[in-house]
């Protein structure tokens, strides 16, 4: 992954602003053409997804509710002109969405050597992993 040059020392890294940059002009561009845009960033798992309605996602796993659905926070929401990011604002939003299914990541093997001492080590890892449709921002 290549990292711009930024030459003002942010605290961020290049590629989180790179993001967002083109997060704006995507959002100006949708302006332009005339539709409204709604999406909104949220957490899961430590990572955070750009989510719209009908969003199809995969995240670490996570428990649905009796019905199959979770509800996730939003970091961010877009809606037009009007974007939030105040924490009071947007613990009023609720973005909910539908498990589509269970599934595992791909195996990744961790293998540990140390030369002349007869110590070899491995190990595998699979993922527990959940796939949800995002059905409401609101």
């Amino acid at each position: 992954m290549s990292r711009a040059f930024c030459p003002v020392d942010t605290g961020f890294l290049a590629d989180s602003l790179n993001l967002s940059n083109h997060l704006v002009h995507t959002h100006r561009a949708l302006q332009k053409i005339g539709s409204t845009v709604v999406y909104a960033v949220v957490r899961s798992g430590g990572r955070q997804e750009k989510v719209e309605v009908g969003t199809i996602v995969t995240m670490d796993r996570v428990k649905a509710d009796a019905s199959g659905n979770i509800e996730l926070p939003a970091v961010l929401h877009v809606d037009g002109d009007k974007v939030t990011t105040d924490a009071s604002a947007l613990s009023k939003i609720t973005v909910t969405a539908k498990v589509l299914g269970d599934l595992r990541g791909p195996k990744i093997v961790i293998q540990k050597f140390k030369n002349k001492t007869g110590y070899k080590k491995r190990q595998g890892h699979r993922q527990e992993l959940t796939r949800v449709q995002v059905t409401g921002i609101k």
